[in-house]
């Protein structure tokens, strides 16, 4: 298995404009589904020195717990791109997946009976392509090293440390 791209996702870059999930909408359900099918969603909000956008979607985990919650099999691991990936037609629309998502970056479909997840496009993630802040970004695995990880991963403690610590949150 090969797992040489991935979707990097800078917070503190995202201004909230939702173009990733009307590009999500469209390429995967087409314009009359709306953002609210979008396999990646944009949370946070407001509008003063306190705004602050996240863009959620899967994490193609090493090891996926909606994989293993499925009965179904459904969910499976492609064994030359490493992307986790949903099987529509096997998919019986039981949630397993959506309740066992860490992120909660599983979605359900009520009008299909079936879950979905980001499936990055087919490696062509459009998110990626429209953000035009570069907040989400599709990179090879070799451009992201694990110092770069961990300066991430210390940028979003940050983030949500601030935002906790702020009245309502």
């Amino acid at each position: 298995m090969i797992r040489d791209r991935f979707l990097s996702i800078d917070p503190l870059k995202c201004t909230g404009c939702m173009e990733c999930e009307t590009a999500c909408s469209v390429k995967h359900a087409g314009k009359k589904r709306g953002a609210a099918r979008s396999r990646i969603q944009v949370l946070g909000g407001g509008t003063d020195a306190h705004n602050f956008h996240f863009p959620v979607t899967c994490q193609q985990c090493t090891e996926p717990p909606c994989m293993a919650a499925c009965p179904k099999n459904a969910i499976h691991r492609d064994p030359v791109s490493g992307r986790v990936l949903l099987d529509d037609h096997l998919c019986v629309g039981c949630k397993m997946c959506v309740s066992a998502c860490p992120t909660g970056a599983m979605g359900f479909d009520s009008d299909l009976g079936i879950a979905y997840k980001c499936d990055l496009c087919g490696g062509d993630p459009q998110c990626a392509r429209v953000c035009q802040p570069k907040a989400i970004e599709y990179e090879s695995a070799e451009k992201l090293p694990y110092a770069r990880m961990i300066q991430s991963a210390s940028k979003l403690y940050q983030v949500i440390r601030n935002q906790s610590a702020l009245p309502g949150m």
